[in-house]
């Protein structure tokens, strides 16, 4: 079979596509590239990237199925290093958005906050800090030979 070379995008729900698309905006630098019209005519998704071009993303109305990922974390966003974490950290406090502090996770740092929805959004470094947290409810731990 033909490798994959990565995730084209993520969809995610939303009960105000309005206000999700100008949040992502704010946030992520969401650009809306495509709507996506029902049959009724009514938009109810639309698709771009974030981060100039760094990742797709798609918004689509769908209450119920936003109300359902309340809470969880579906995708980790990547920076390279804890200074681009703490950068985000900036950025959020200058949109005043509620976050976690800086997190020390399984492999490298964490940063937490929601989407409008309650959607739990982790930005992940790349960086690794190499400390062993595996016998730490909730961290992770290595198995096998998987990098």
């Amino acid at each position: 079979m033909a490798q994959l070379r990565g995730i084209r995008g993520v969809k995610i729900p939303v009960t105000d596509l309005q206000a999700s698309t100008e949040w992502y905006g704010e946030v992520f630098g969401f650009e809306v590239s495509w709507e996506f019209e029902d049959a009724d005519g009514v938009v109810r998704g639309v698709s771009g990237y974030v981060s100039n071009g760094a990742a797709g993303l798609s918004l689509r109305l769908n209450p119920e199925k936003a109300a359902a990922l309340a809470g969880f974390d579906p995708v980790n966003w990547a920076v390279e290093t804890r200074a681009d974490l703490n950068e985000w950290i900036e950025h959020l406090d200058e949109l005043e958005i509620p976050h976690s502090p800086e997190i020390e996770a399984s492999i490298g740092w964490l940063l937490v906050f929601n989407d409008p929805d309650g959607l739990e959004i982790h930005v992940y470094t790349d960086e690794s800090h190499g400390v062993d947290h595996g016998d730490r409810p909730g961290y992770g731990r290595r198995v096998g030979m998987a990098g």
